[in-house]
């Protein structure tokens, strides 16, 4: 097997494998130096609500929370009541990868499951299939929200048109819209727009704002646009365990991350890297790649000797359906990495 240079992994299997940013890591430790209020009485807590006001250019409530799984389903279950619907793609994260916690923390809150190309909701399918939901017949769940994944877990991002779409049709419908931000920084950082545009202009309600994928440590966040969410969702928090007694070390992770454009900068090395390793590969032959690259996830098809030559290597990646594999790209990956990779499949297949 060959072997690799300690700082080169070519661990291409997530953007959760990569390391802290070291701006992040400085701010958890400033934020150690002297006690604080517990439970979200903290300064630094109380500046994250300032930040993300000024970022968002609205009033909001932020609410650290561990992980994404949470963010999602602690939003949308104060978007959705037991028996309610929950309209969301087919490939959606919180459809597939979640292991129910919406439906468990909404108290049975039912995901319904779209196509849609590019691995998006389609607001026309949305539109037809709202159409037909039977409101008021008590054998059915009622319609109550719906959820986009920005960027997708196929790493296409929706423009603004079509989130806007989505917006409106929840809005006549009377829906609460939820985005799942996992990999926000990244979708912003390839529309080159601001947070307000992606969000609240398009009629988001809520959003999972992520960070821990893009150089944070261990804090994502819920955004809250509609006042009329915050109230529930502090004592959901609660009673889910997300409320941290020591919540400055996760605000301490935001504050730093938004701070000067630090989100987009790491973003956007994440993406380049995504977008070259795609134009090269796309050019060989033999190689597809499966859906666009908008952000910094791949998802390409190759021939087996391409698969096995990085494997060799110690390169790690994701396995999909259809013999596809998943690259991941990130802000703290080298160069010669990508450069690497490329040279492993262009010897492939020579």
């Amino acid at each position: 097997m060959n072997t690799l240079p300690r700082s080169i992994t070519l661990n291409f299997r997530s953007d959760n494998v990569g390391t802290v940013s070291p701006e992040i890591l400085r701010a958890v430790e400033a934020a150690n130096r002297d006690p604080a209020a517990s439970y979200g009485d903290d300064q630094y807590s109380a500046a994250v609500n300032r930040a993300f006001s000024t970022l968002f250019e609205t009033e909001v409530a932020v609410f650290p929370v561990a992980t994404g799984t949470a963010a999602n389903a602690l939003s949308l279950s104060c978007c959705a009541r037991p028996w309610g619907a929950i309209y969301c793609h087919q490939e959606a994260h919180v459809h597939t990868s979640e292991a129910g916690a919406t439906e468990f923390y909404s108290g049975g809150a039912k995901l319904l499951a779209l196509p849609g190309a590019d691995y998006q909701l389609d607001p026309a399918t949305l539109r037809e299939t709202l159409a037909t939901a039977e409101r008021g017949i008590r054998n059915r769940s009622q319609p109550d929200a719906v959820t986009i994944t920005q960027a997708t877990e196929y790493g296409t991002v929706y423009r603004l048109d079509g989130i806007a779409a989505i917006g409106a049709i929840a809005r006549d419908a009377g829906l609460r819209f939820h985005m799942d931000g996992a990999r926000f920084a990244n979708a912003l950082a390839k529309l080159d727009c601001t947070p307000a545009d992606m969000t609240w202009r398009c009629g988001v309600d809520i959003l999972s704002f992520g960070a821990t994928k893009n150089g944070g440590m261990n804090a994502d966040a819920i955004v809250v646009f509609d006042p009329d969410l915050v109230e529930p969702l502090s004592y959901r928090l609660r009673r889910a365990g997300q409320t941290w007694s020591k919540m400055r070390f996760a605000a301490a992770q935001l504050l730093a991350y938004v701070e000067d454009g630090l989100y987009l900068r790491l973003a956007r090395r994440a993406n380049a890297l995504a977008a070259r390793i795609g134009r090269e590969l796309g050019a060989l032959p033999g190689v597809e790649l499966v859906a666009p690259v908008d952000a910094n996830m791949l998802f390409v098809r190759m021939p087996d000797r391409a698969i096995e030559a990085i494997a060799a290597a110690g390169a790690r990646y994701g396995r999909r359906r259809g013999g596809v594999i998943r690259l991941v790209t990130r802000f703290d990956m080298d160069e010669a990495e990508a450069e690497i990779l490329l040279e492993l499949v262009r010897g492939a297949l020579d």
